[in-house]
């Protein structure tokens, strides 16, 4: 068992993303953790982050105009993993920075930094061997993405070789932006975890405690990540109060989702 399948093993879990090097980031992630989020994403910093809407692409922004660099992400993870010992910890982001000193580098520094799992955005699975089987020697998870367009026929694609949860982007568009339709999310877990082995989380577009109970329903997990990062925009170095309180009602409705 891991961190990651241990989380997901309690019940419905809560999946935050943030973007690393924006606002205070070692303050917002406690936040995160004390408003009773189970998993934590870690967005690494990119100058074109193609799945992410307006909000994630200002705080990558942010973050990279601070001088924000790879070697500064595992630094904060790391930190994170010796203060939060139990609380799974994911790097979210684009291949160039993962692969640019060879995955093998990569994988090693995930590994020392006490990072559970890895979504990398721009590597379909037609190209696993760029990172997978490096992480996989690491023991970190490569978690995948799956769409409204992962027909039967890919799904078993995607899934060889993921492990940690499936993410499931429930919108054909970028973060943010638009919500899906309830009954959409509740046909396509359905049909995704007849073949999954894994736990399956749900993200893109949820902003509420209520669409995050409703798809708690039904979903192994919920991610939620631009409502939190326009909080950071809004609130800055003050950032992790505002955090906490929408954590922790998105916690709240997750957790109790299924009672």
């Amino acid at each position: 068992m891991t961190r990651i399948s241990d989380t997901f093993a309690k019940g419905p879990s809560l999946v935050t993303f943030v973007t690393g090097g924006d606002g205070p980031t070692a303050d917002i992630l406690d936040a995160l953790v004390e408003g009773g989020a189970d998993v934590i994403e870690l967005g690494m910093p990119f100058t074109d982050p193609m799945a992410d809407g307006p909000a994630i692409q200002q705080a990558n922004l942010r973050s990279l105009g601070a001088g924000t660099t790879t070697a500064e992400i595992f630094g904060i993870a790391a930190a994170f993993r010796a203060r939060h010992p139990e609380v799974p910890l994911v790097l979210m982001g684009y291949a160039n920075p993962m692969i640019t000193r060879g995955p093998e580098w990569f994988a090693s520094q995930c590994q020392l930094a006490g990072v559970d799992g890895v979504i990398c955005v721009d590597i379909p699975p037609e190209e696993d061997p760029e990172l997978g089987p490096a992480l996989r020697a690491a023991g970190v998870s490569l978690i995948r993405l799956a769409t409204p367009t992962t027909d039967a026929a890919r799904l078993p694609a995607v899934l060889d070789g993921s492990s940690g949860f499936l993410y499931y982007v429930s919108v054909a568009g970028i973060t943010g932006l638009q919500q899906a339709v309830q009954t959409s999310i509740d046909e396509a877990v359905a049909r995704i975890k007849q073949h999954a082995k894994i736990p399956v989380a749900v993200g893109f577009g949820v902003r509420t405690p209520e669409q995050a109970g409703a798809i708690a329903k039904v979903a192994d997990g919920v991610v939620v990540g631009s409502a939190l990062v326009e909080l950071v925009a809004q609130h800055g170095a003050n950032a992790a109060g505002p955090v906490r309180e929408l954590t922790r009602a998105l916690a709240d409705a997750v957790h109790s989702a299924r009672k």
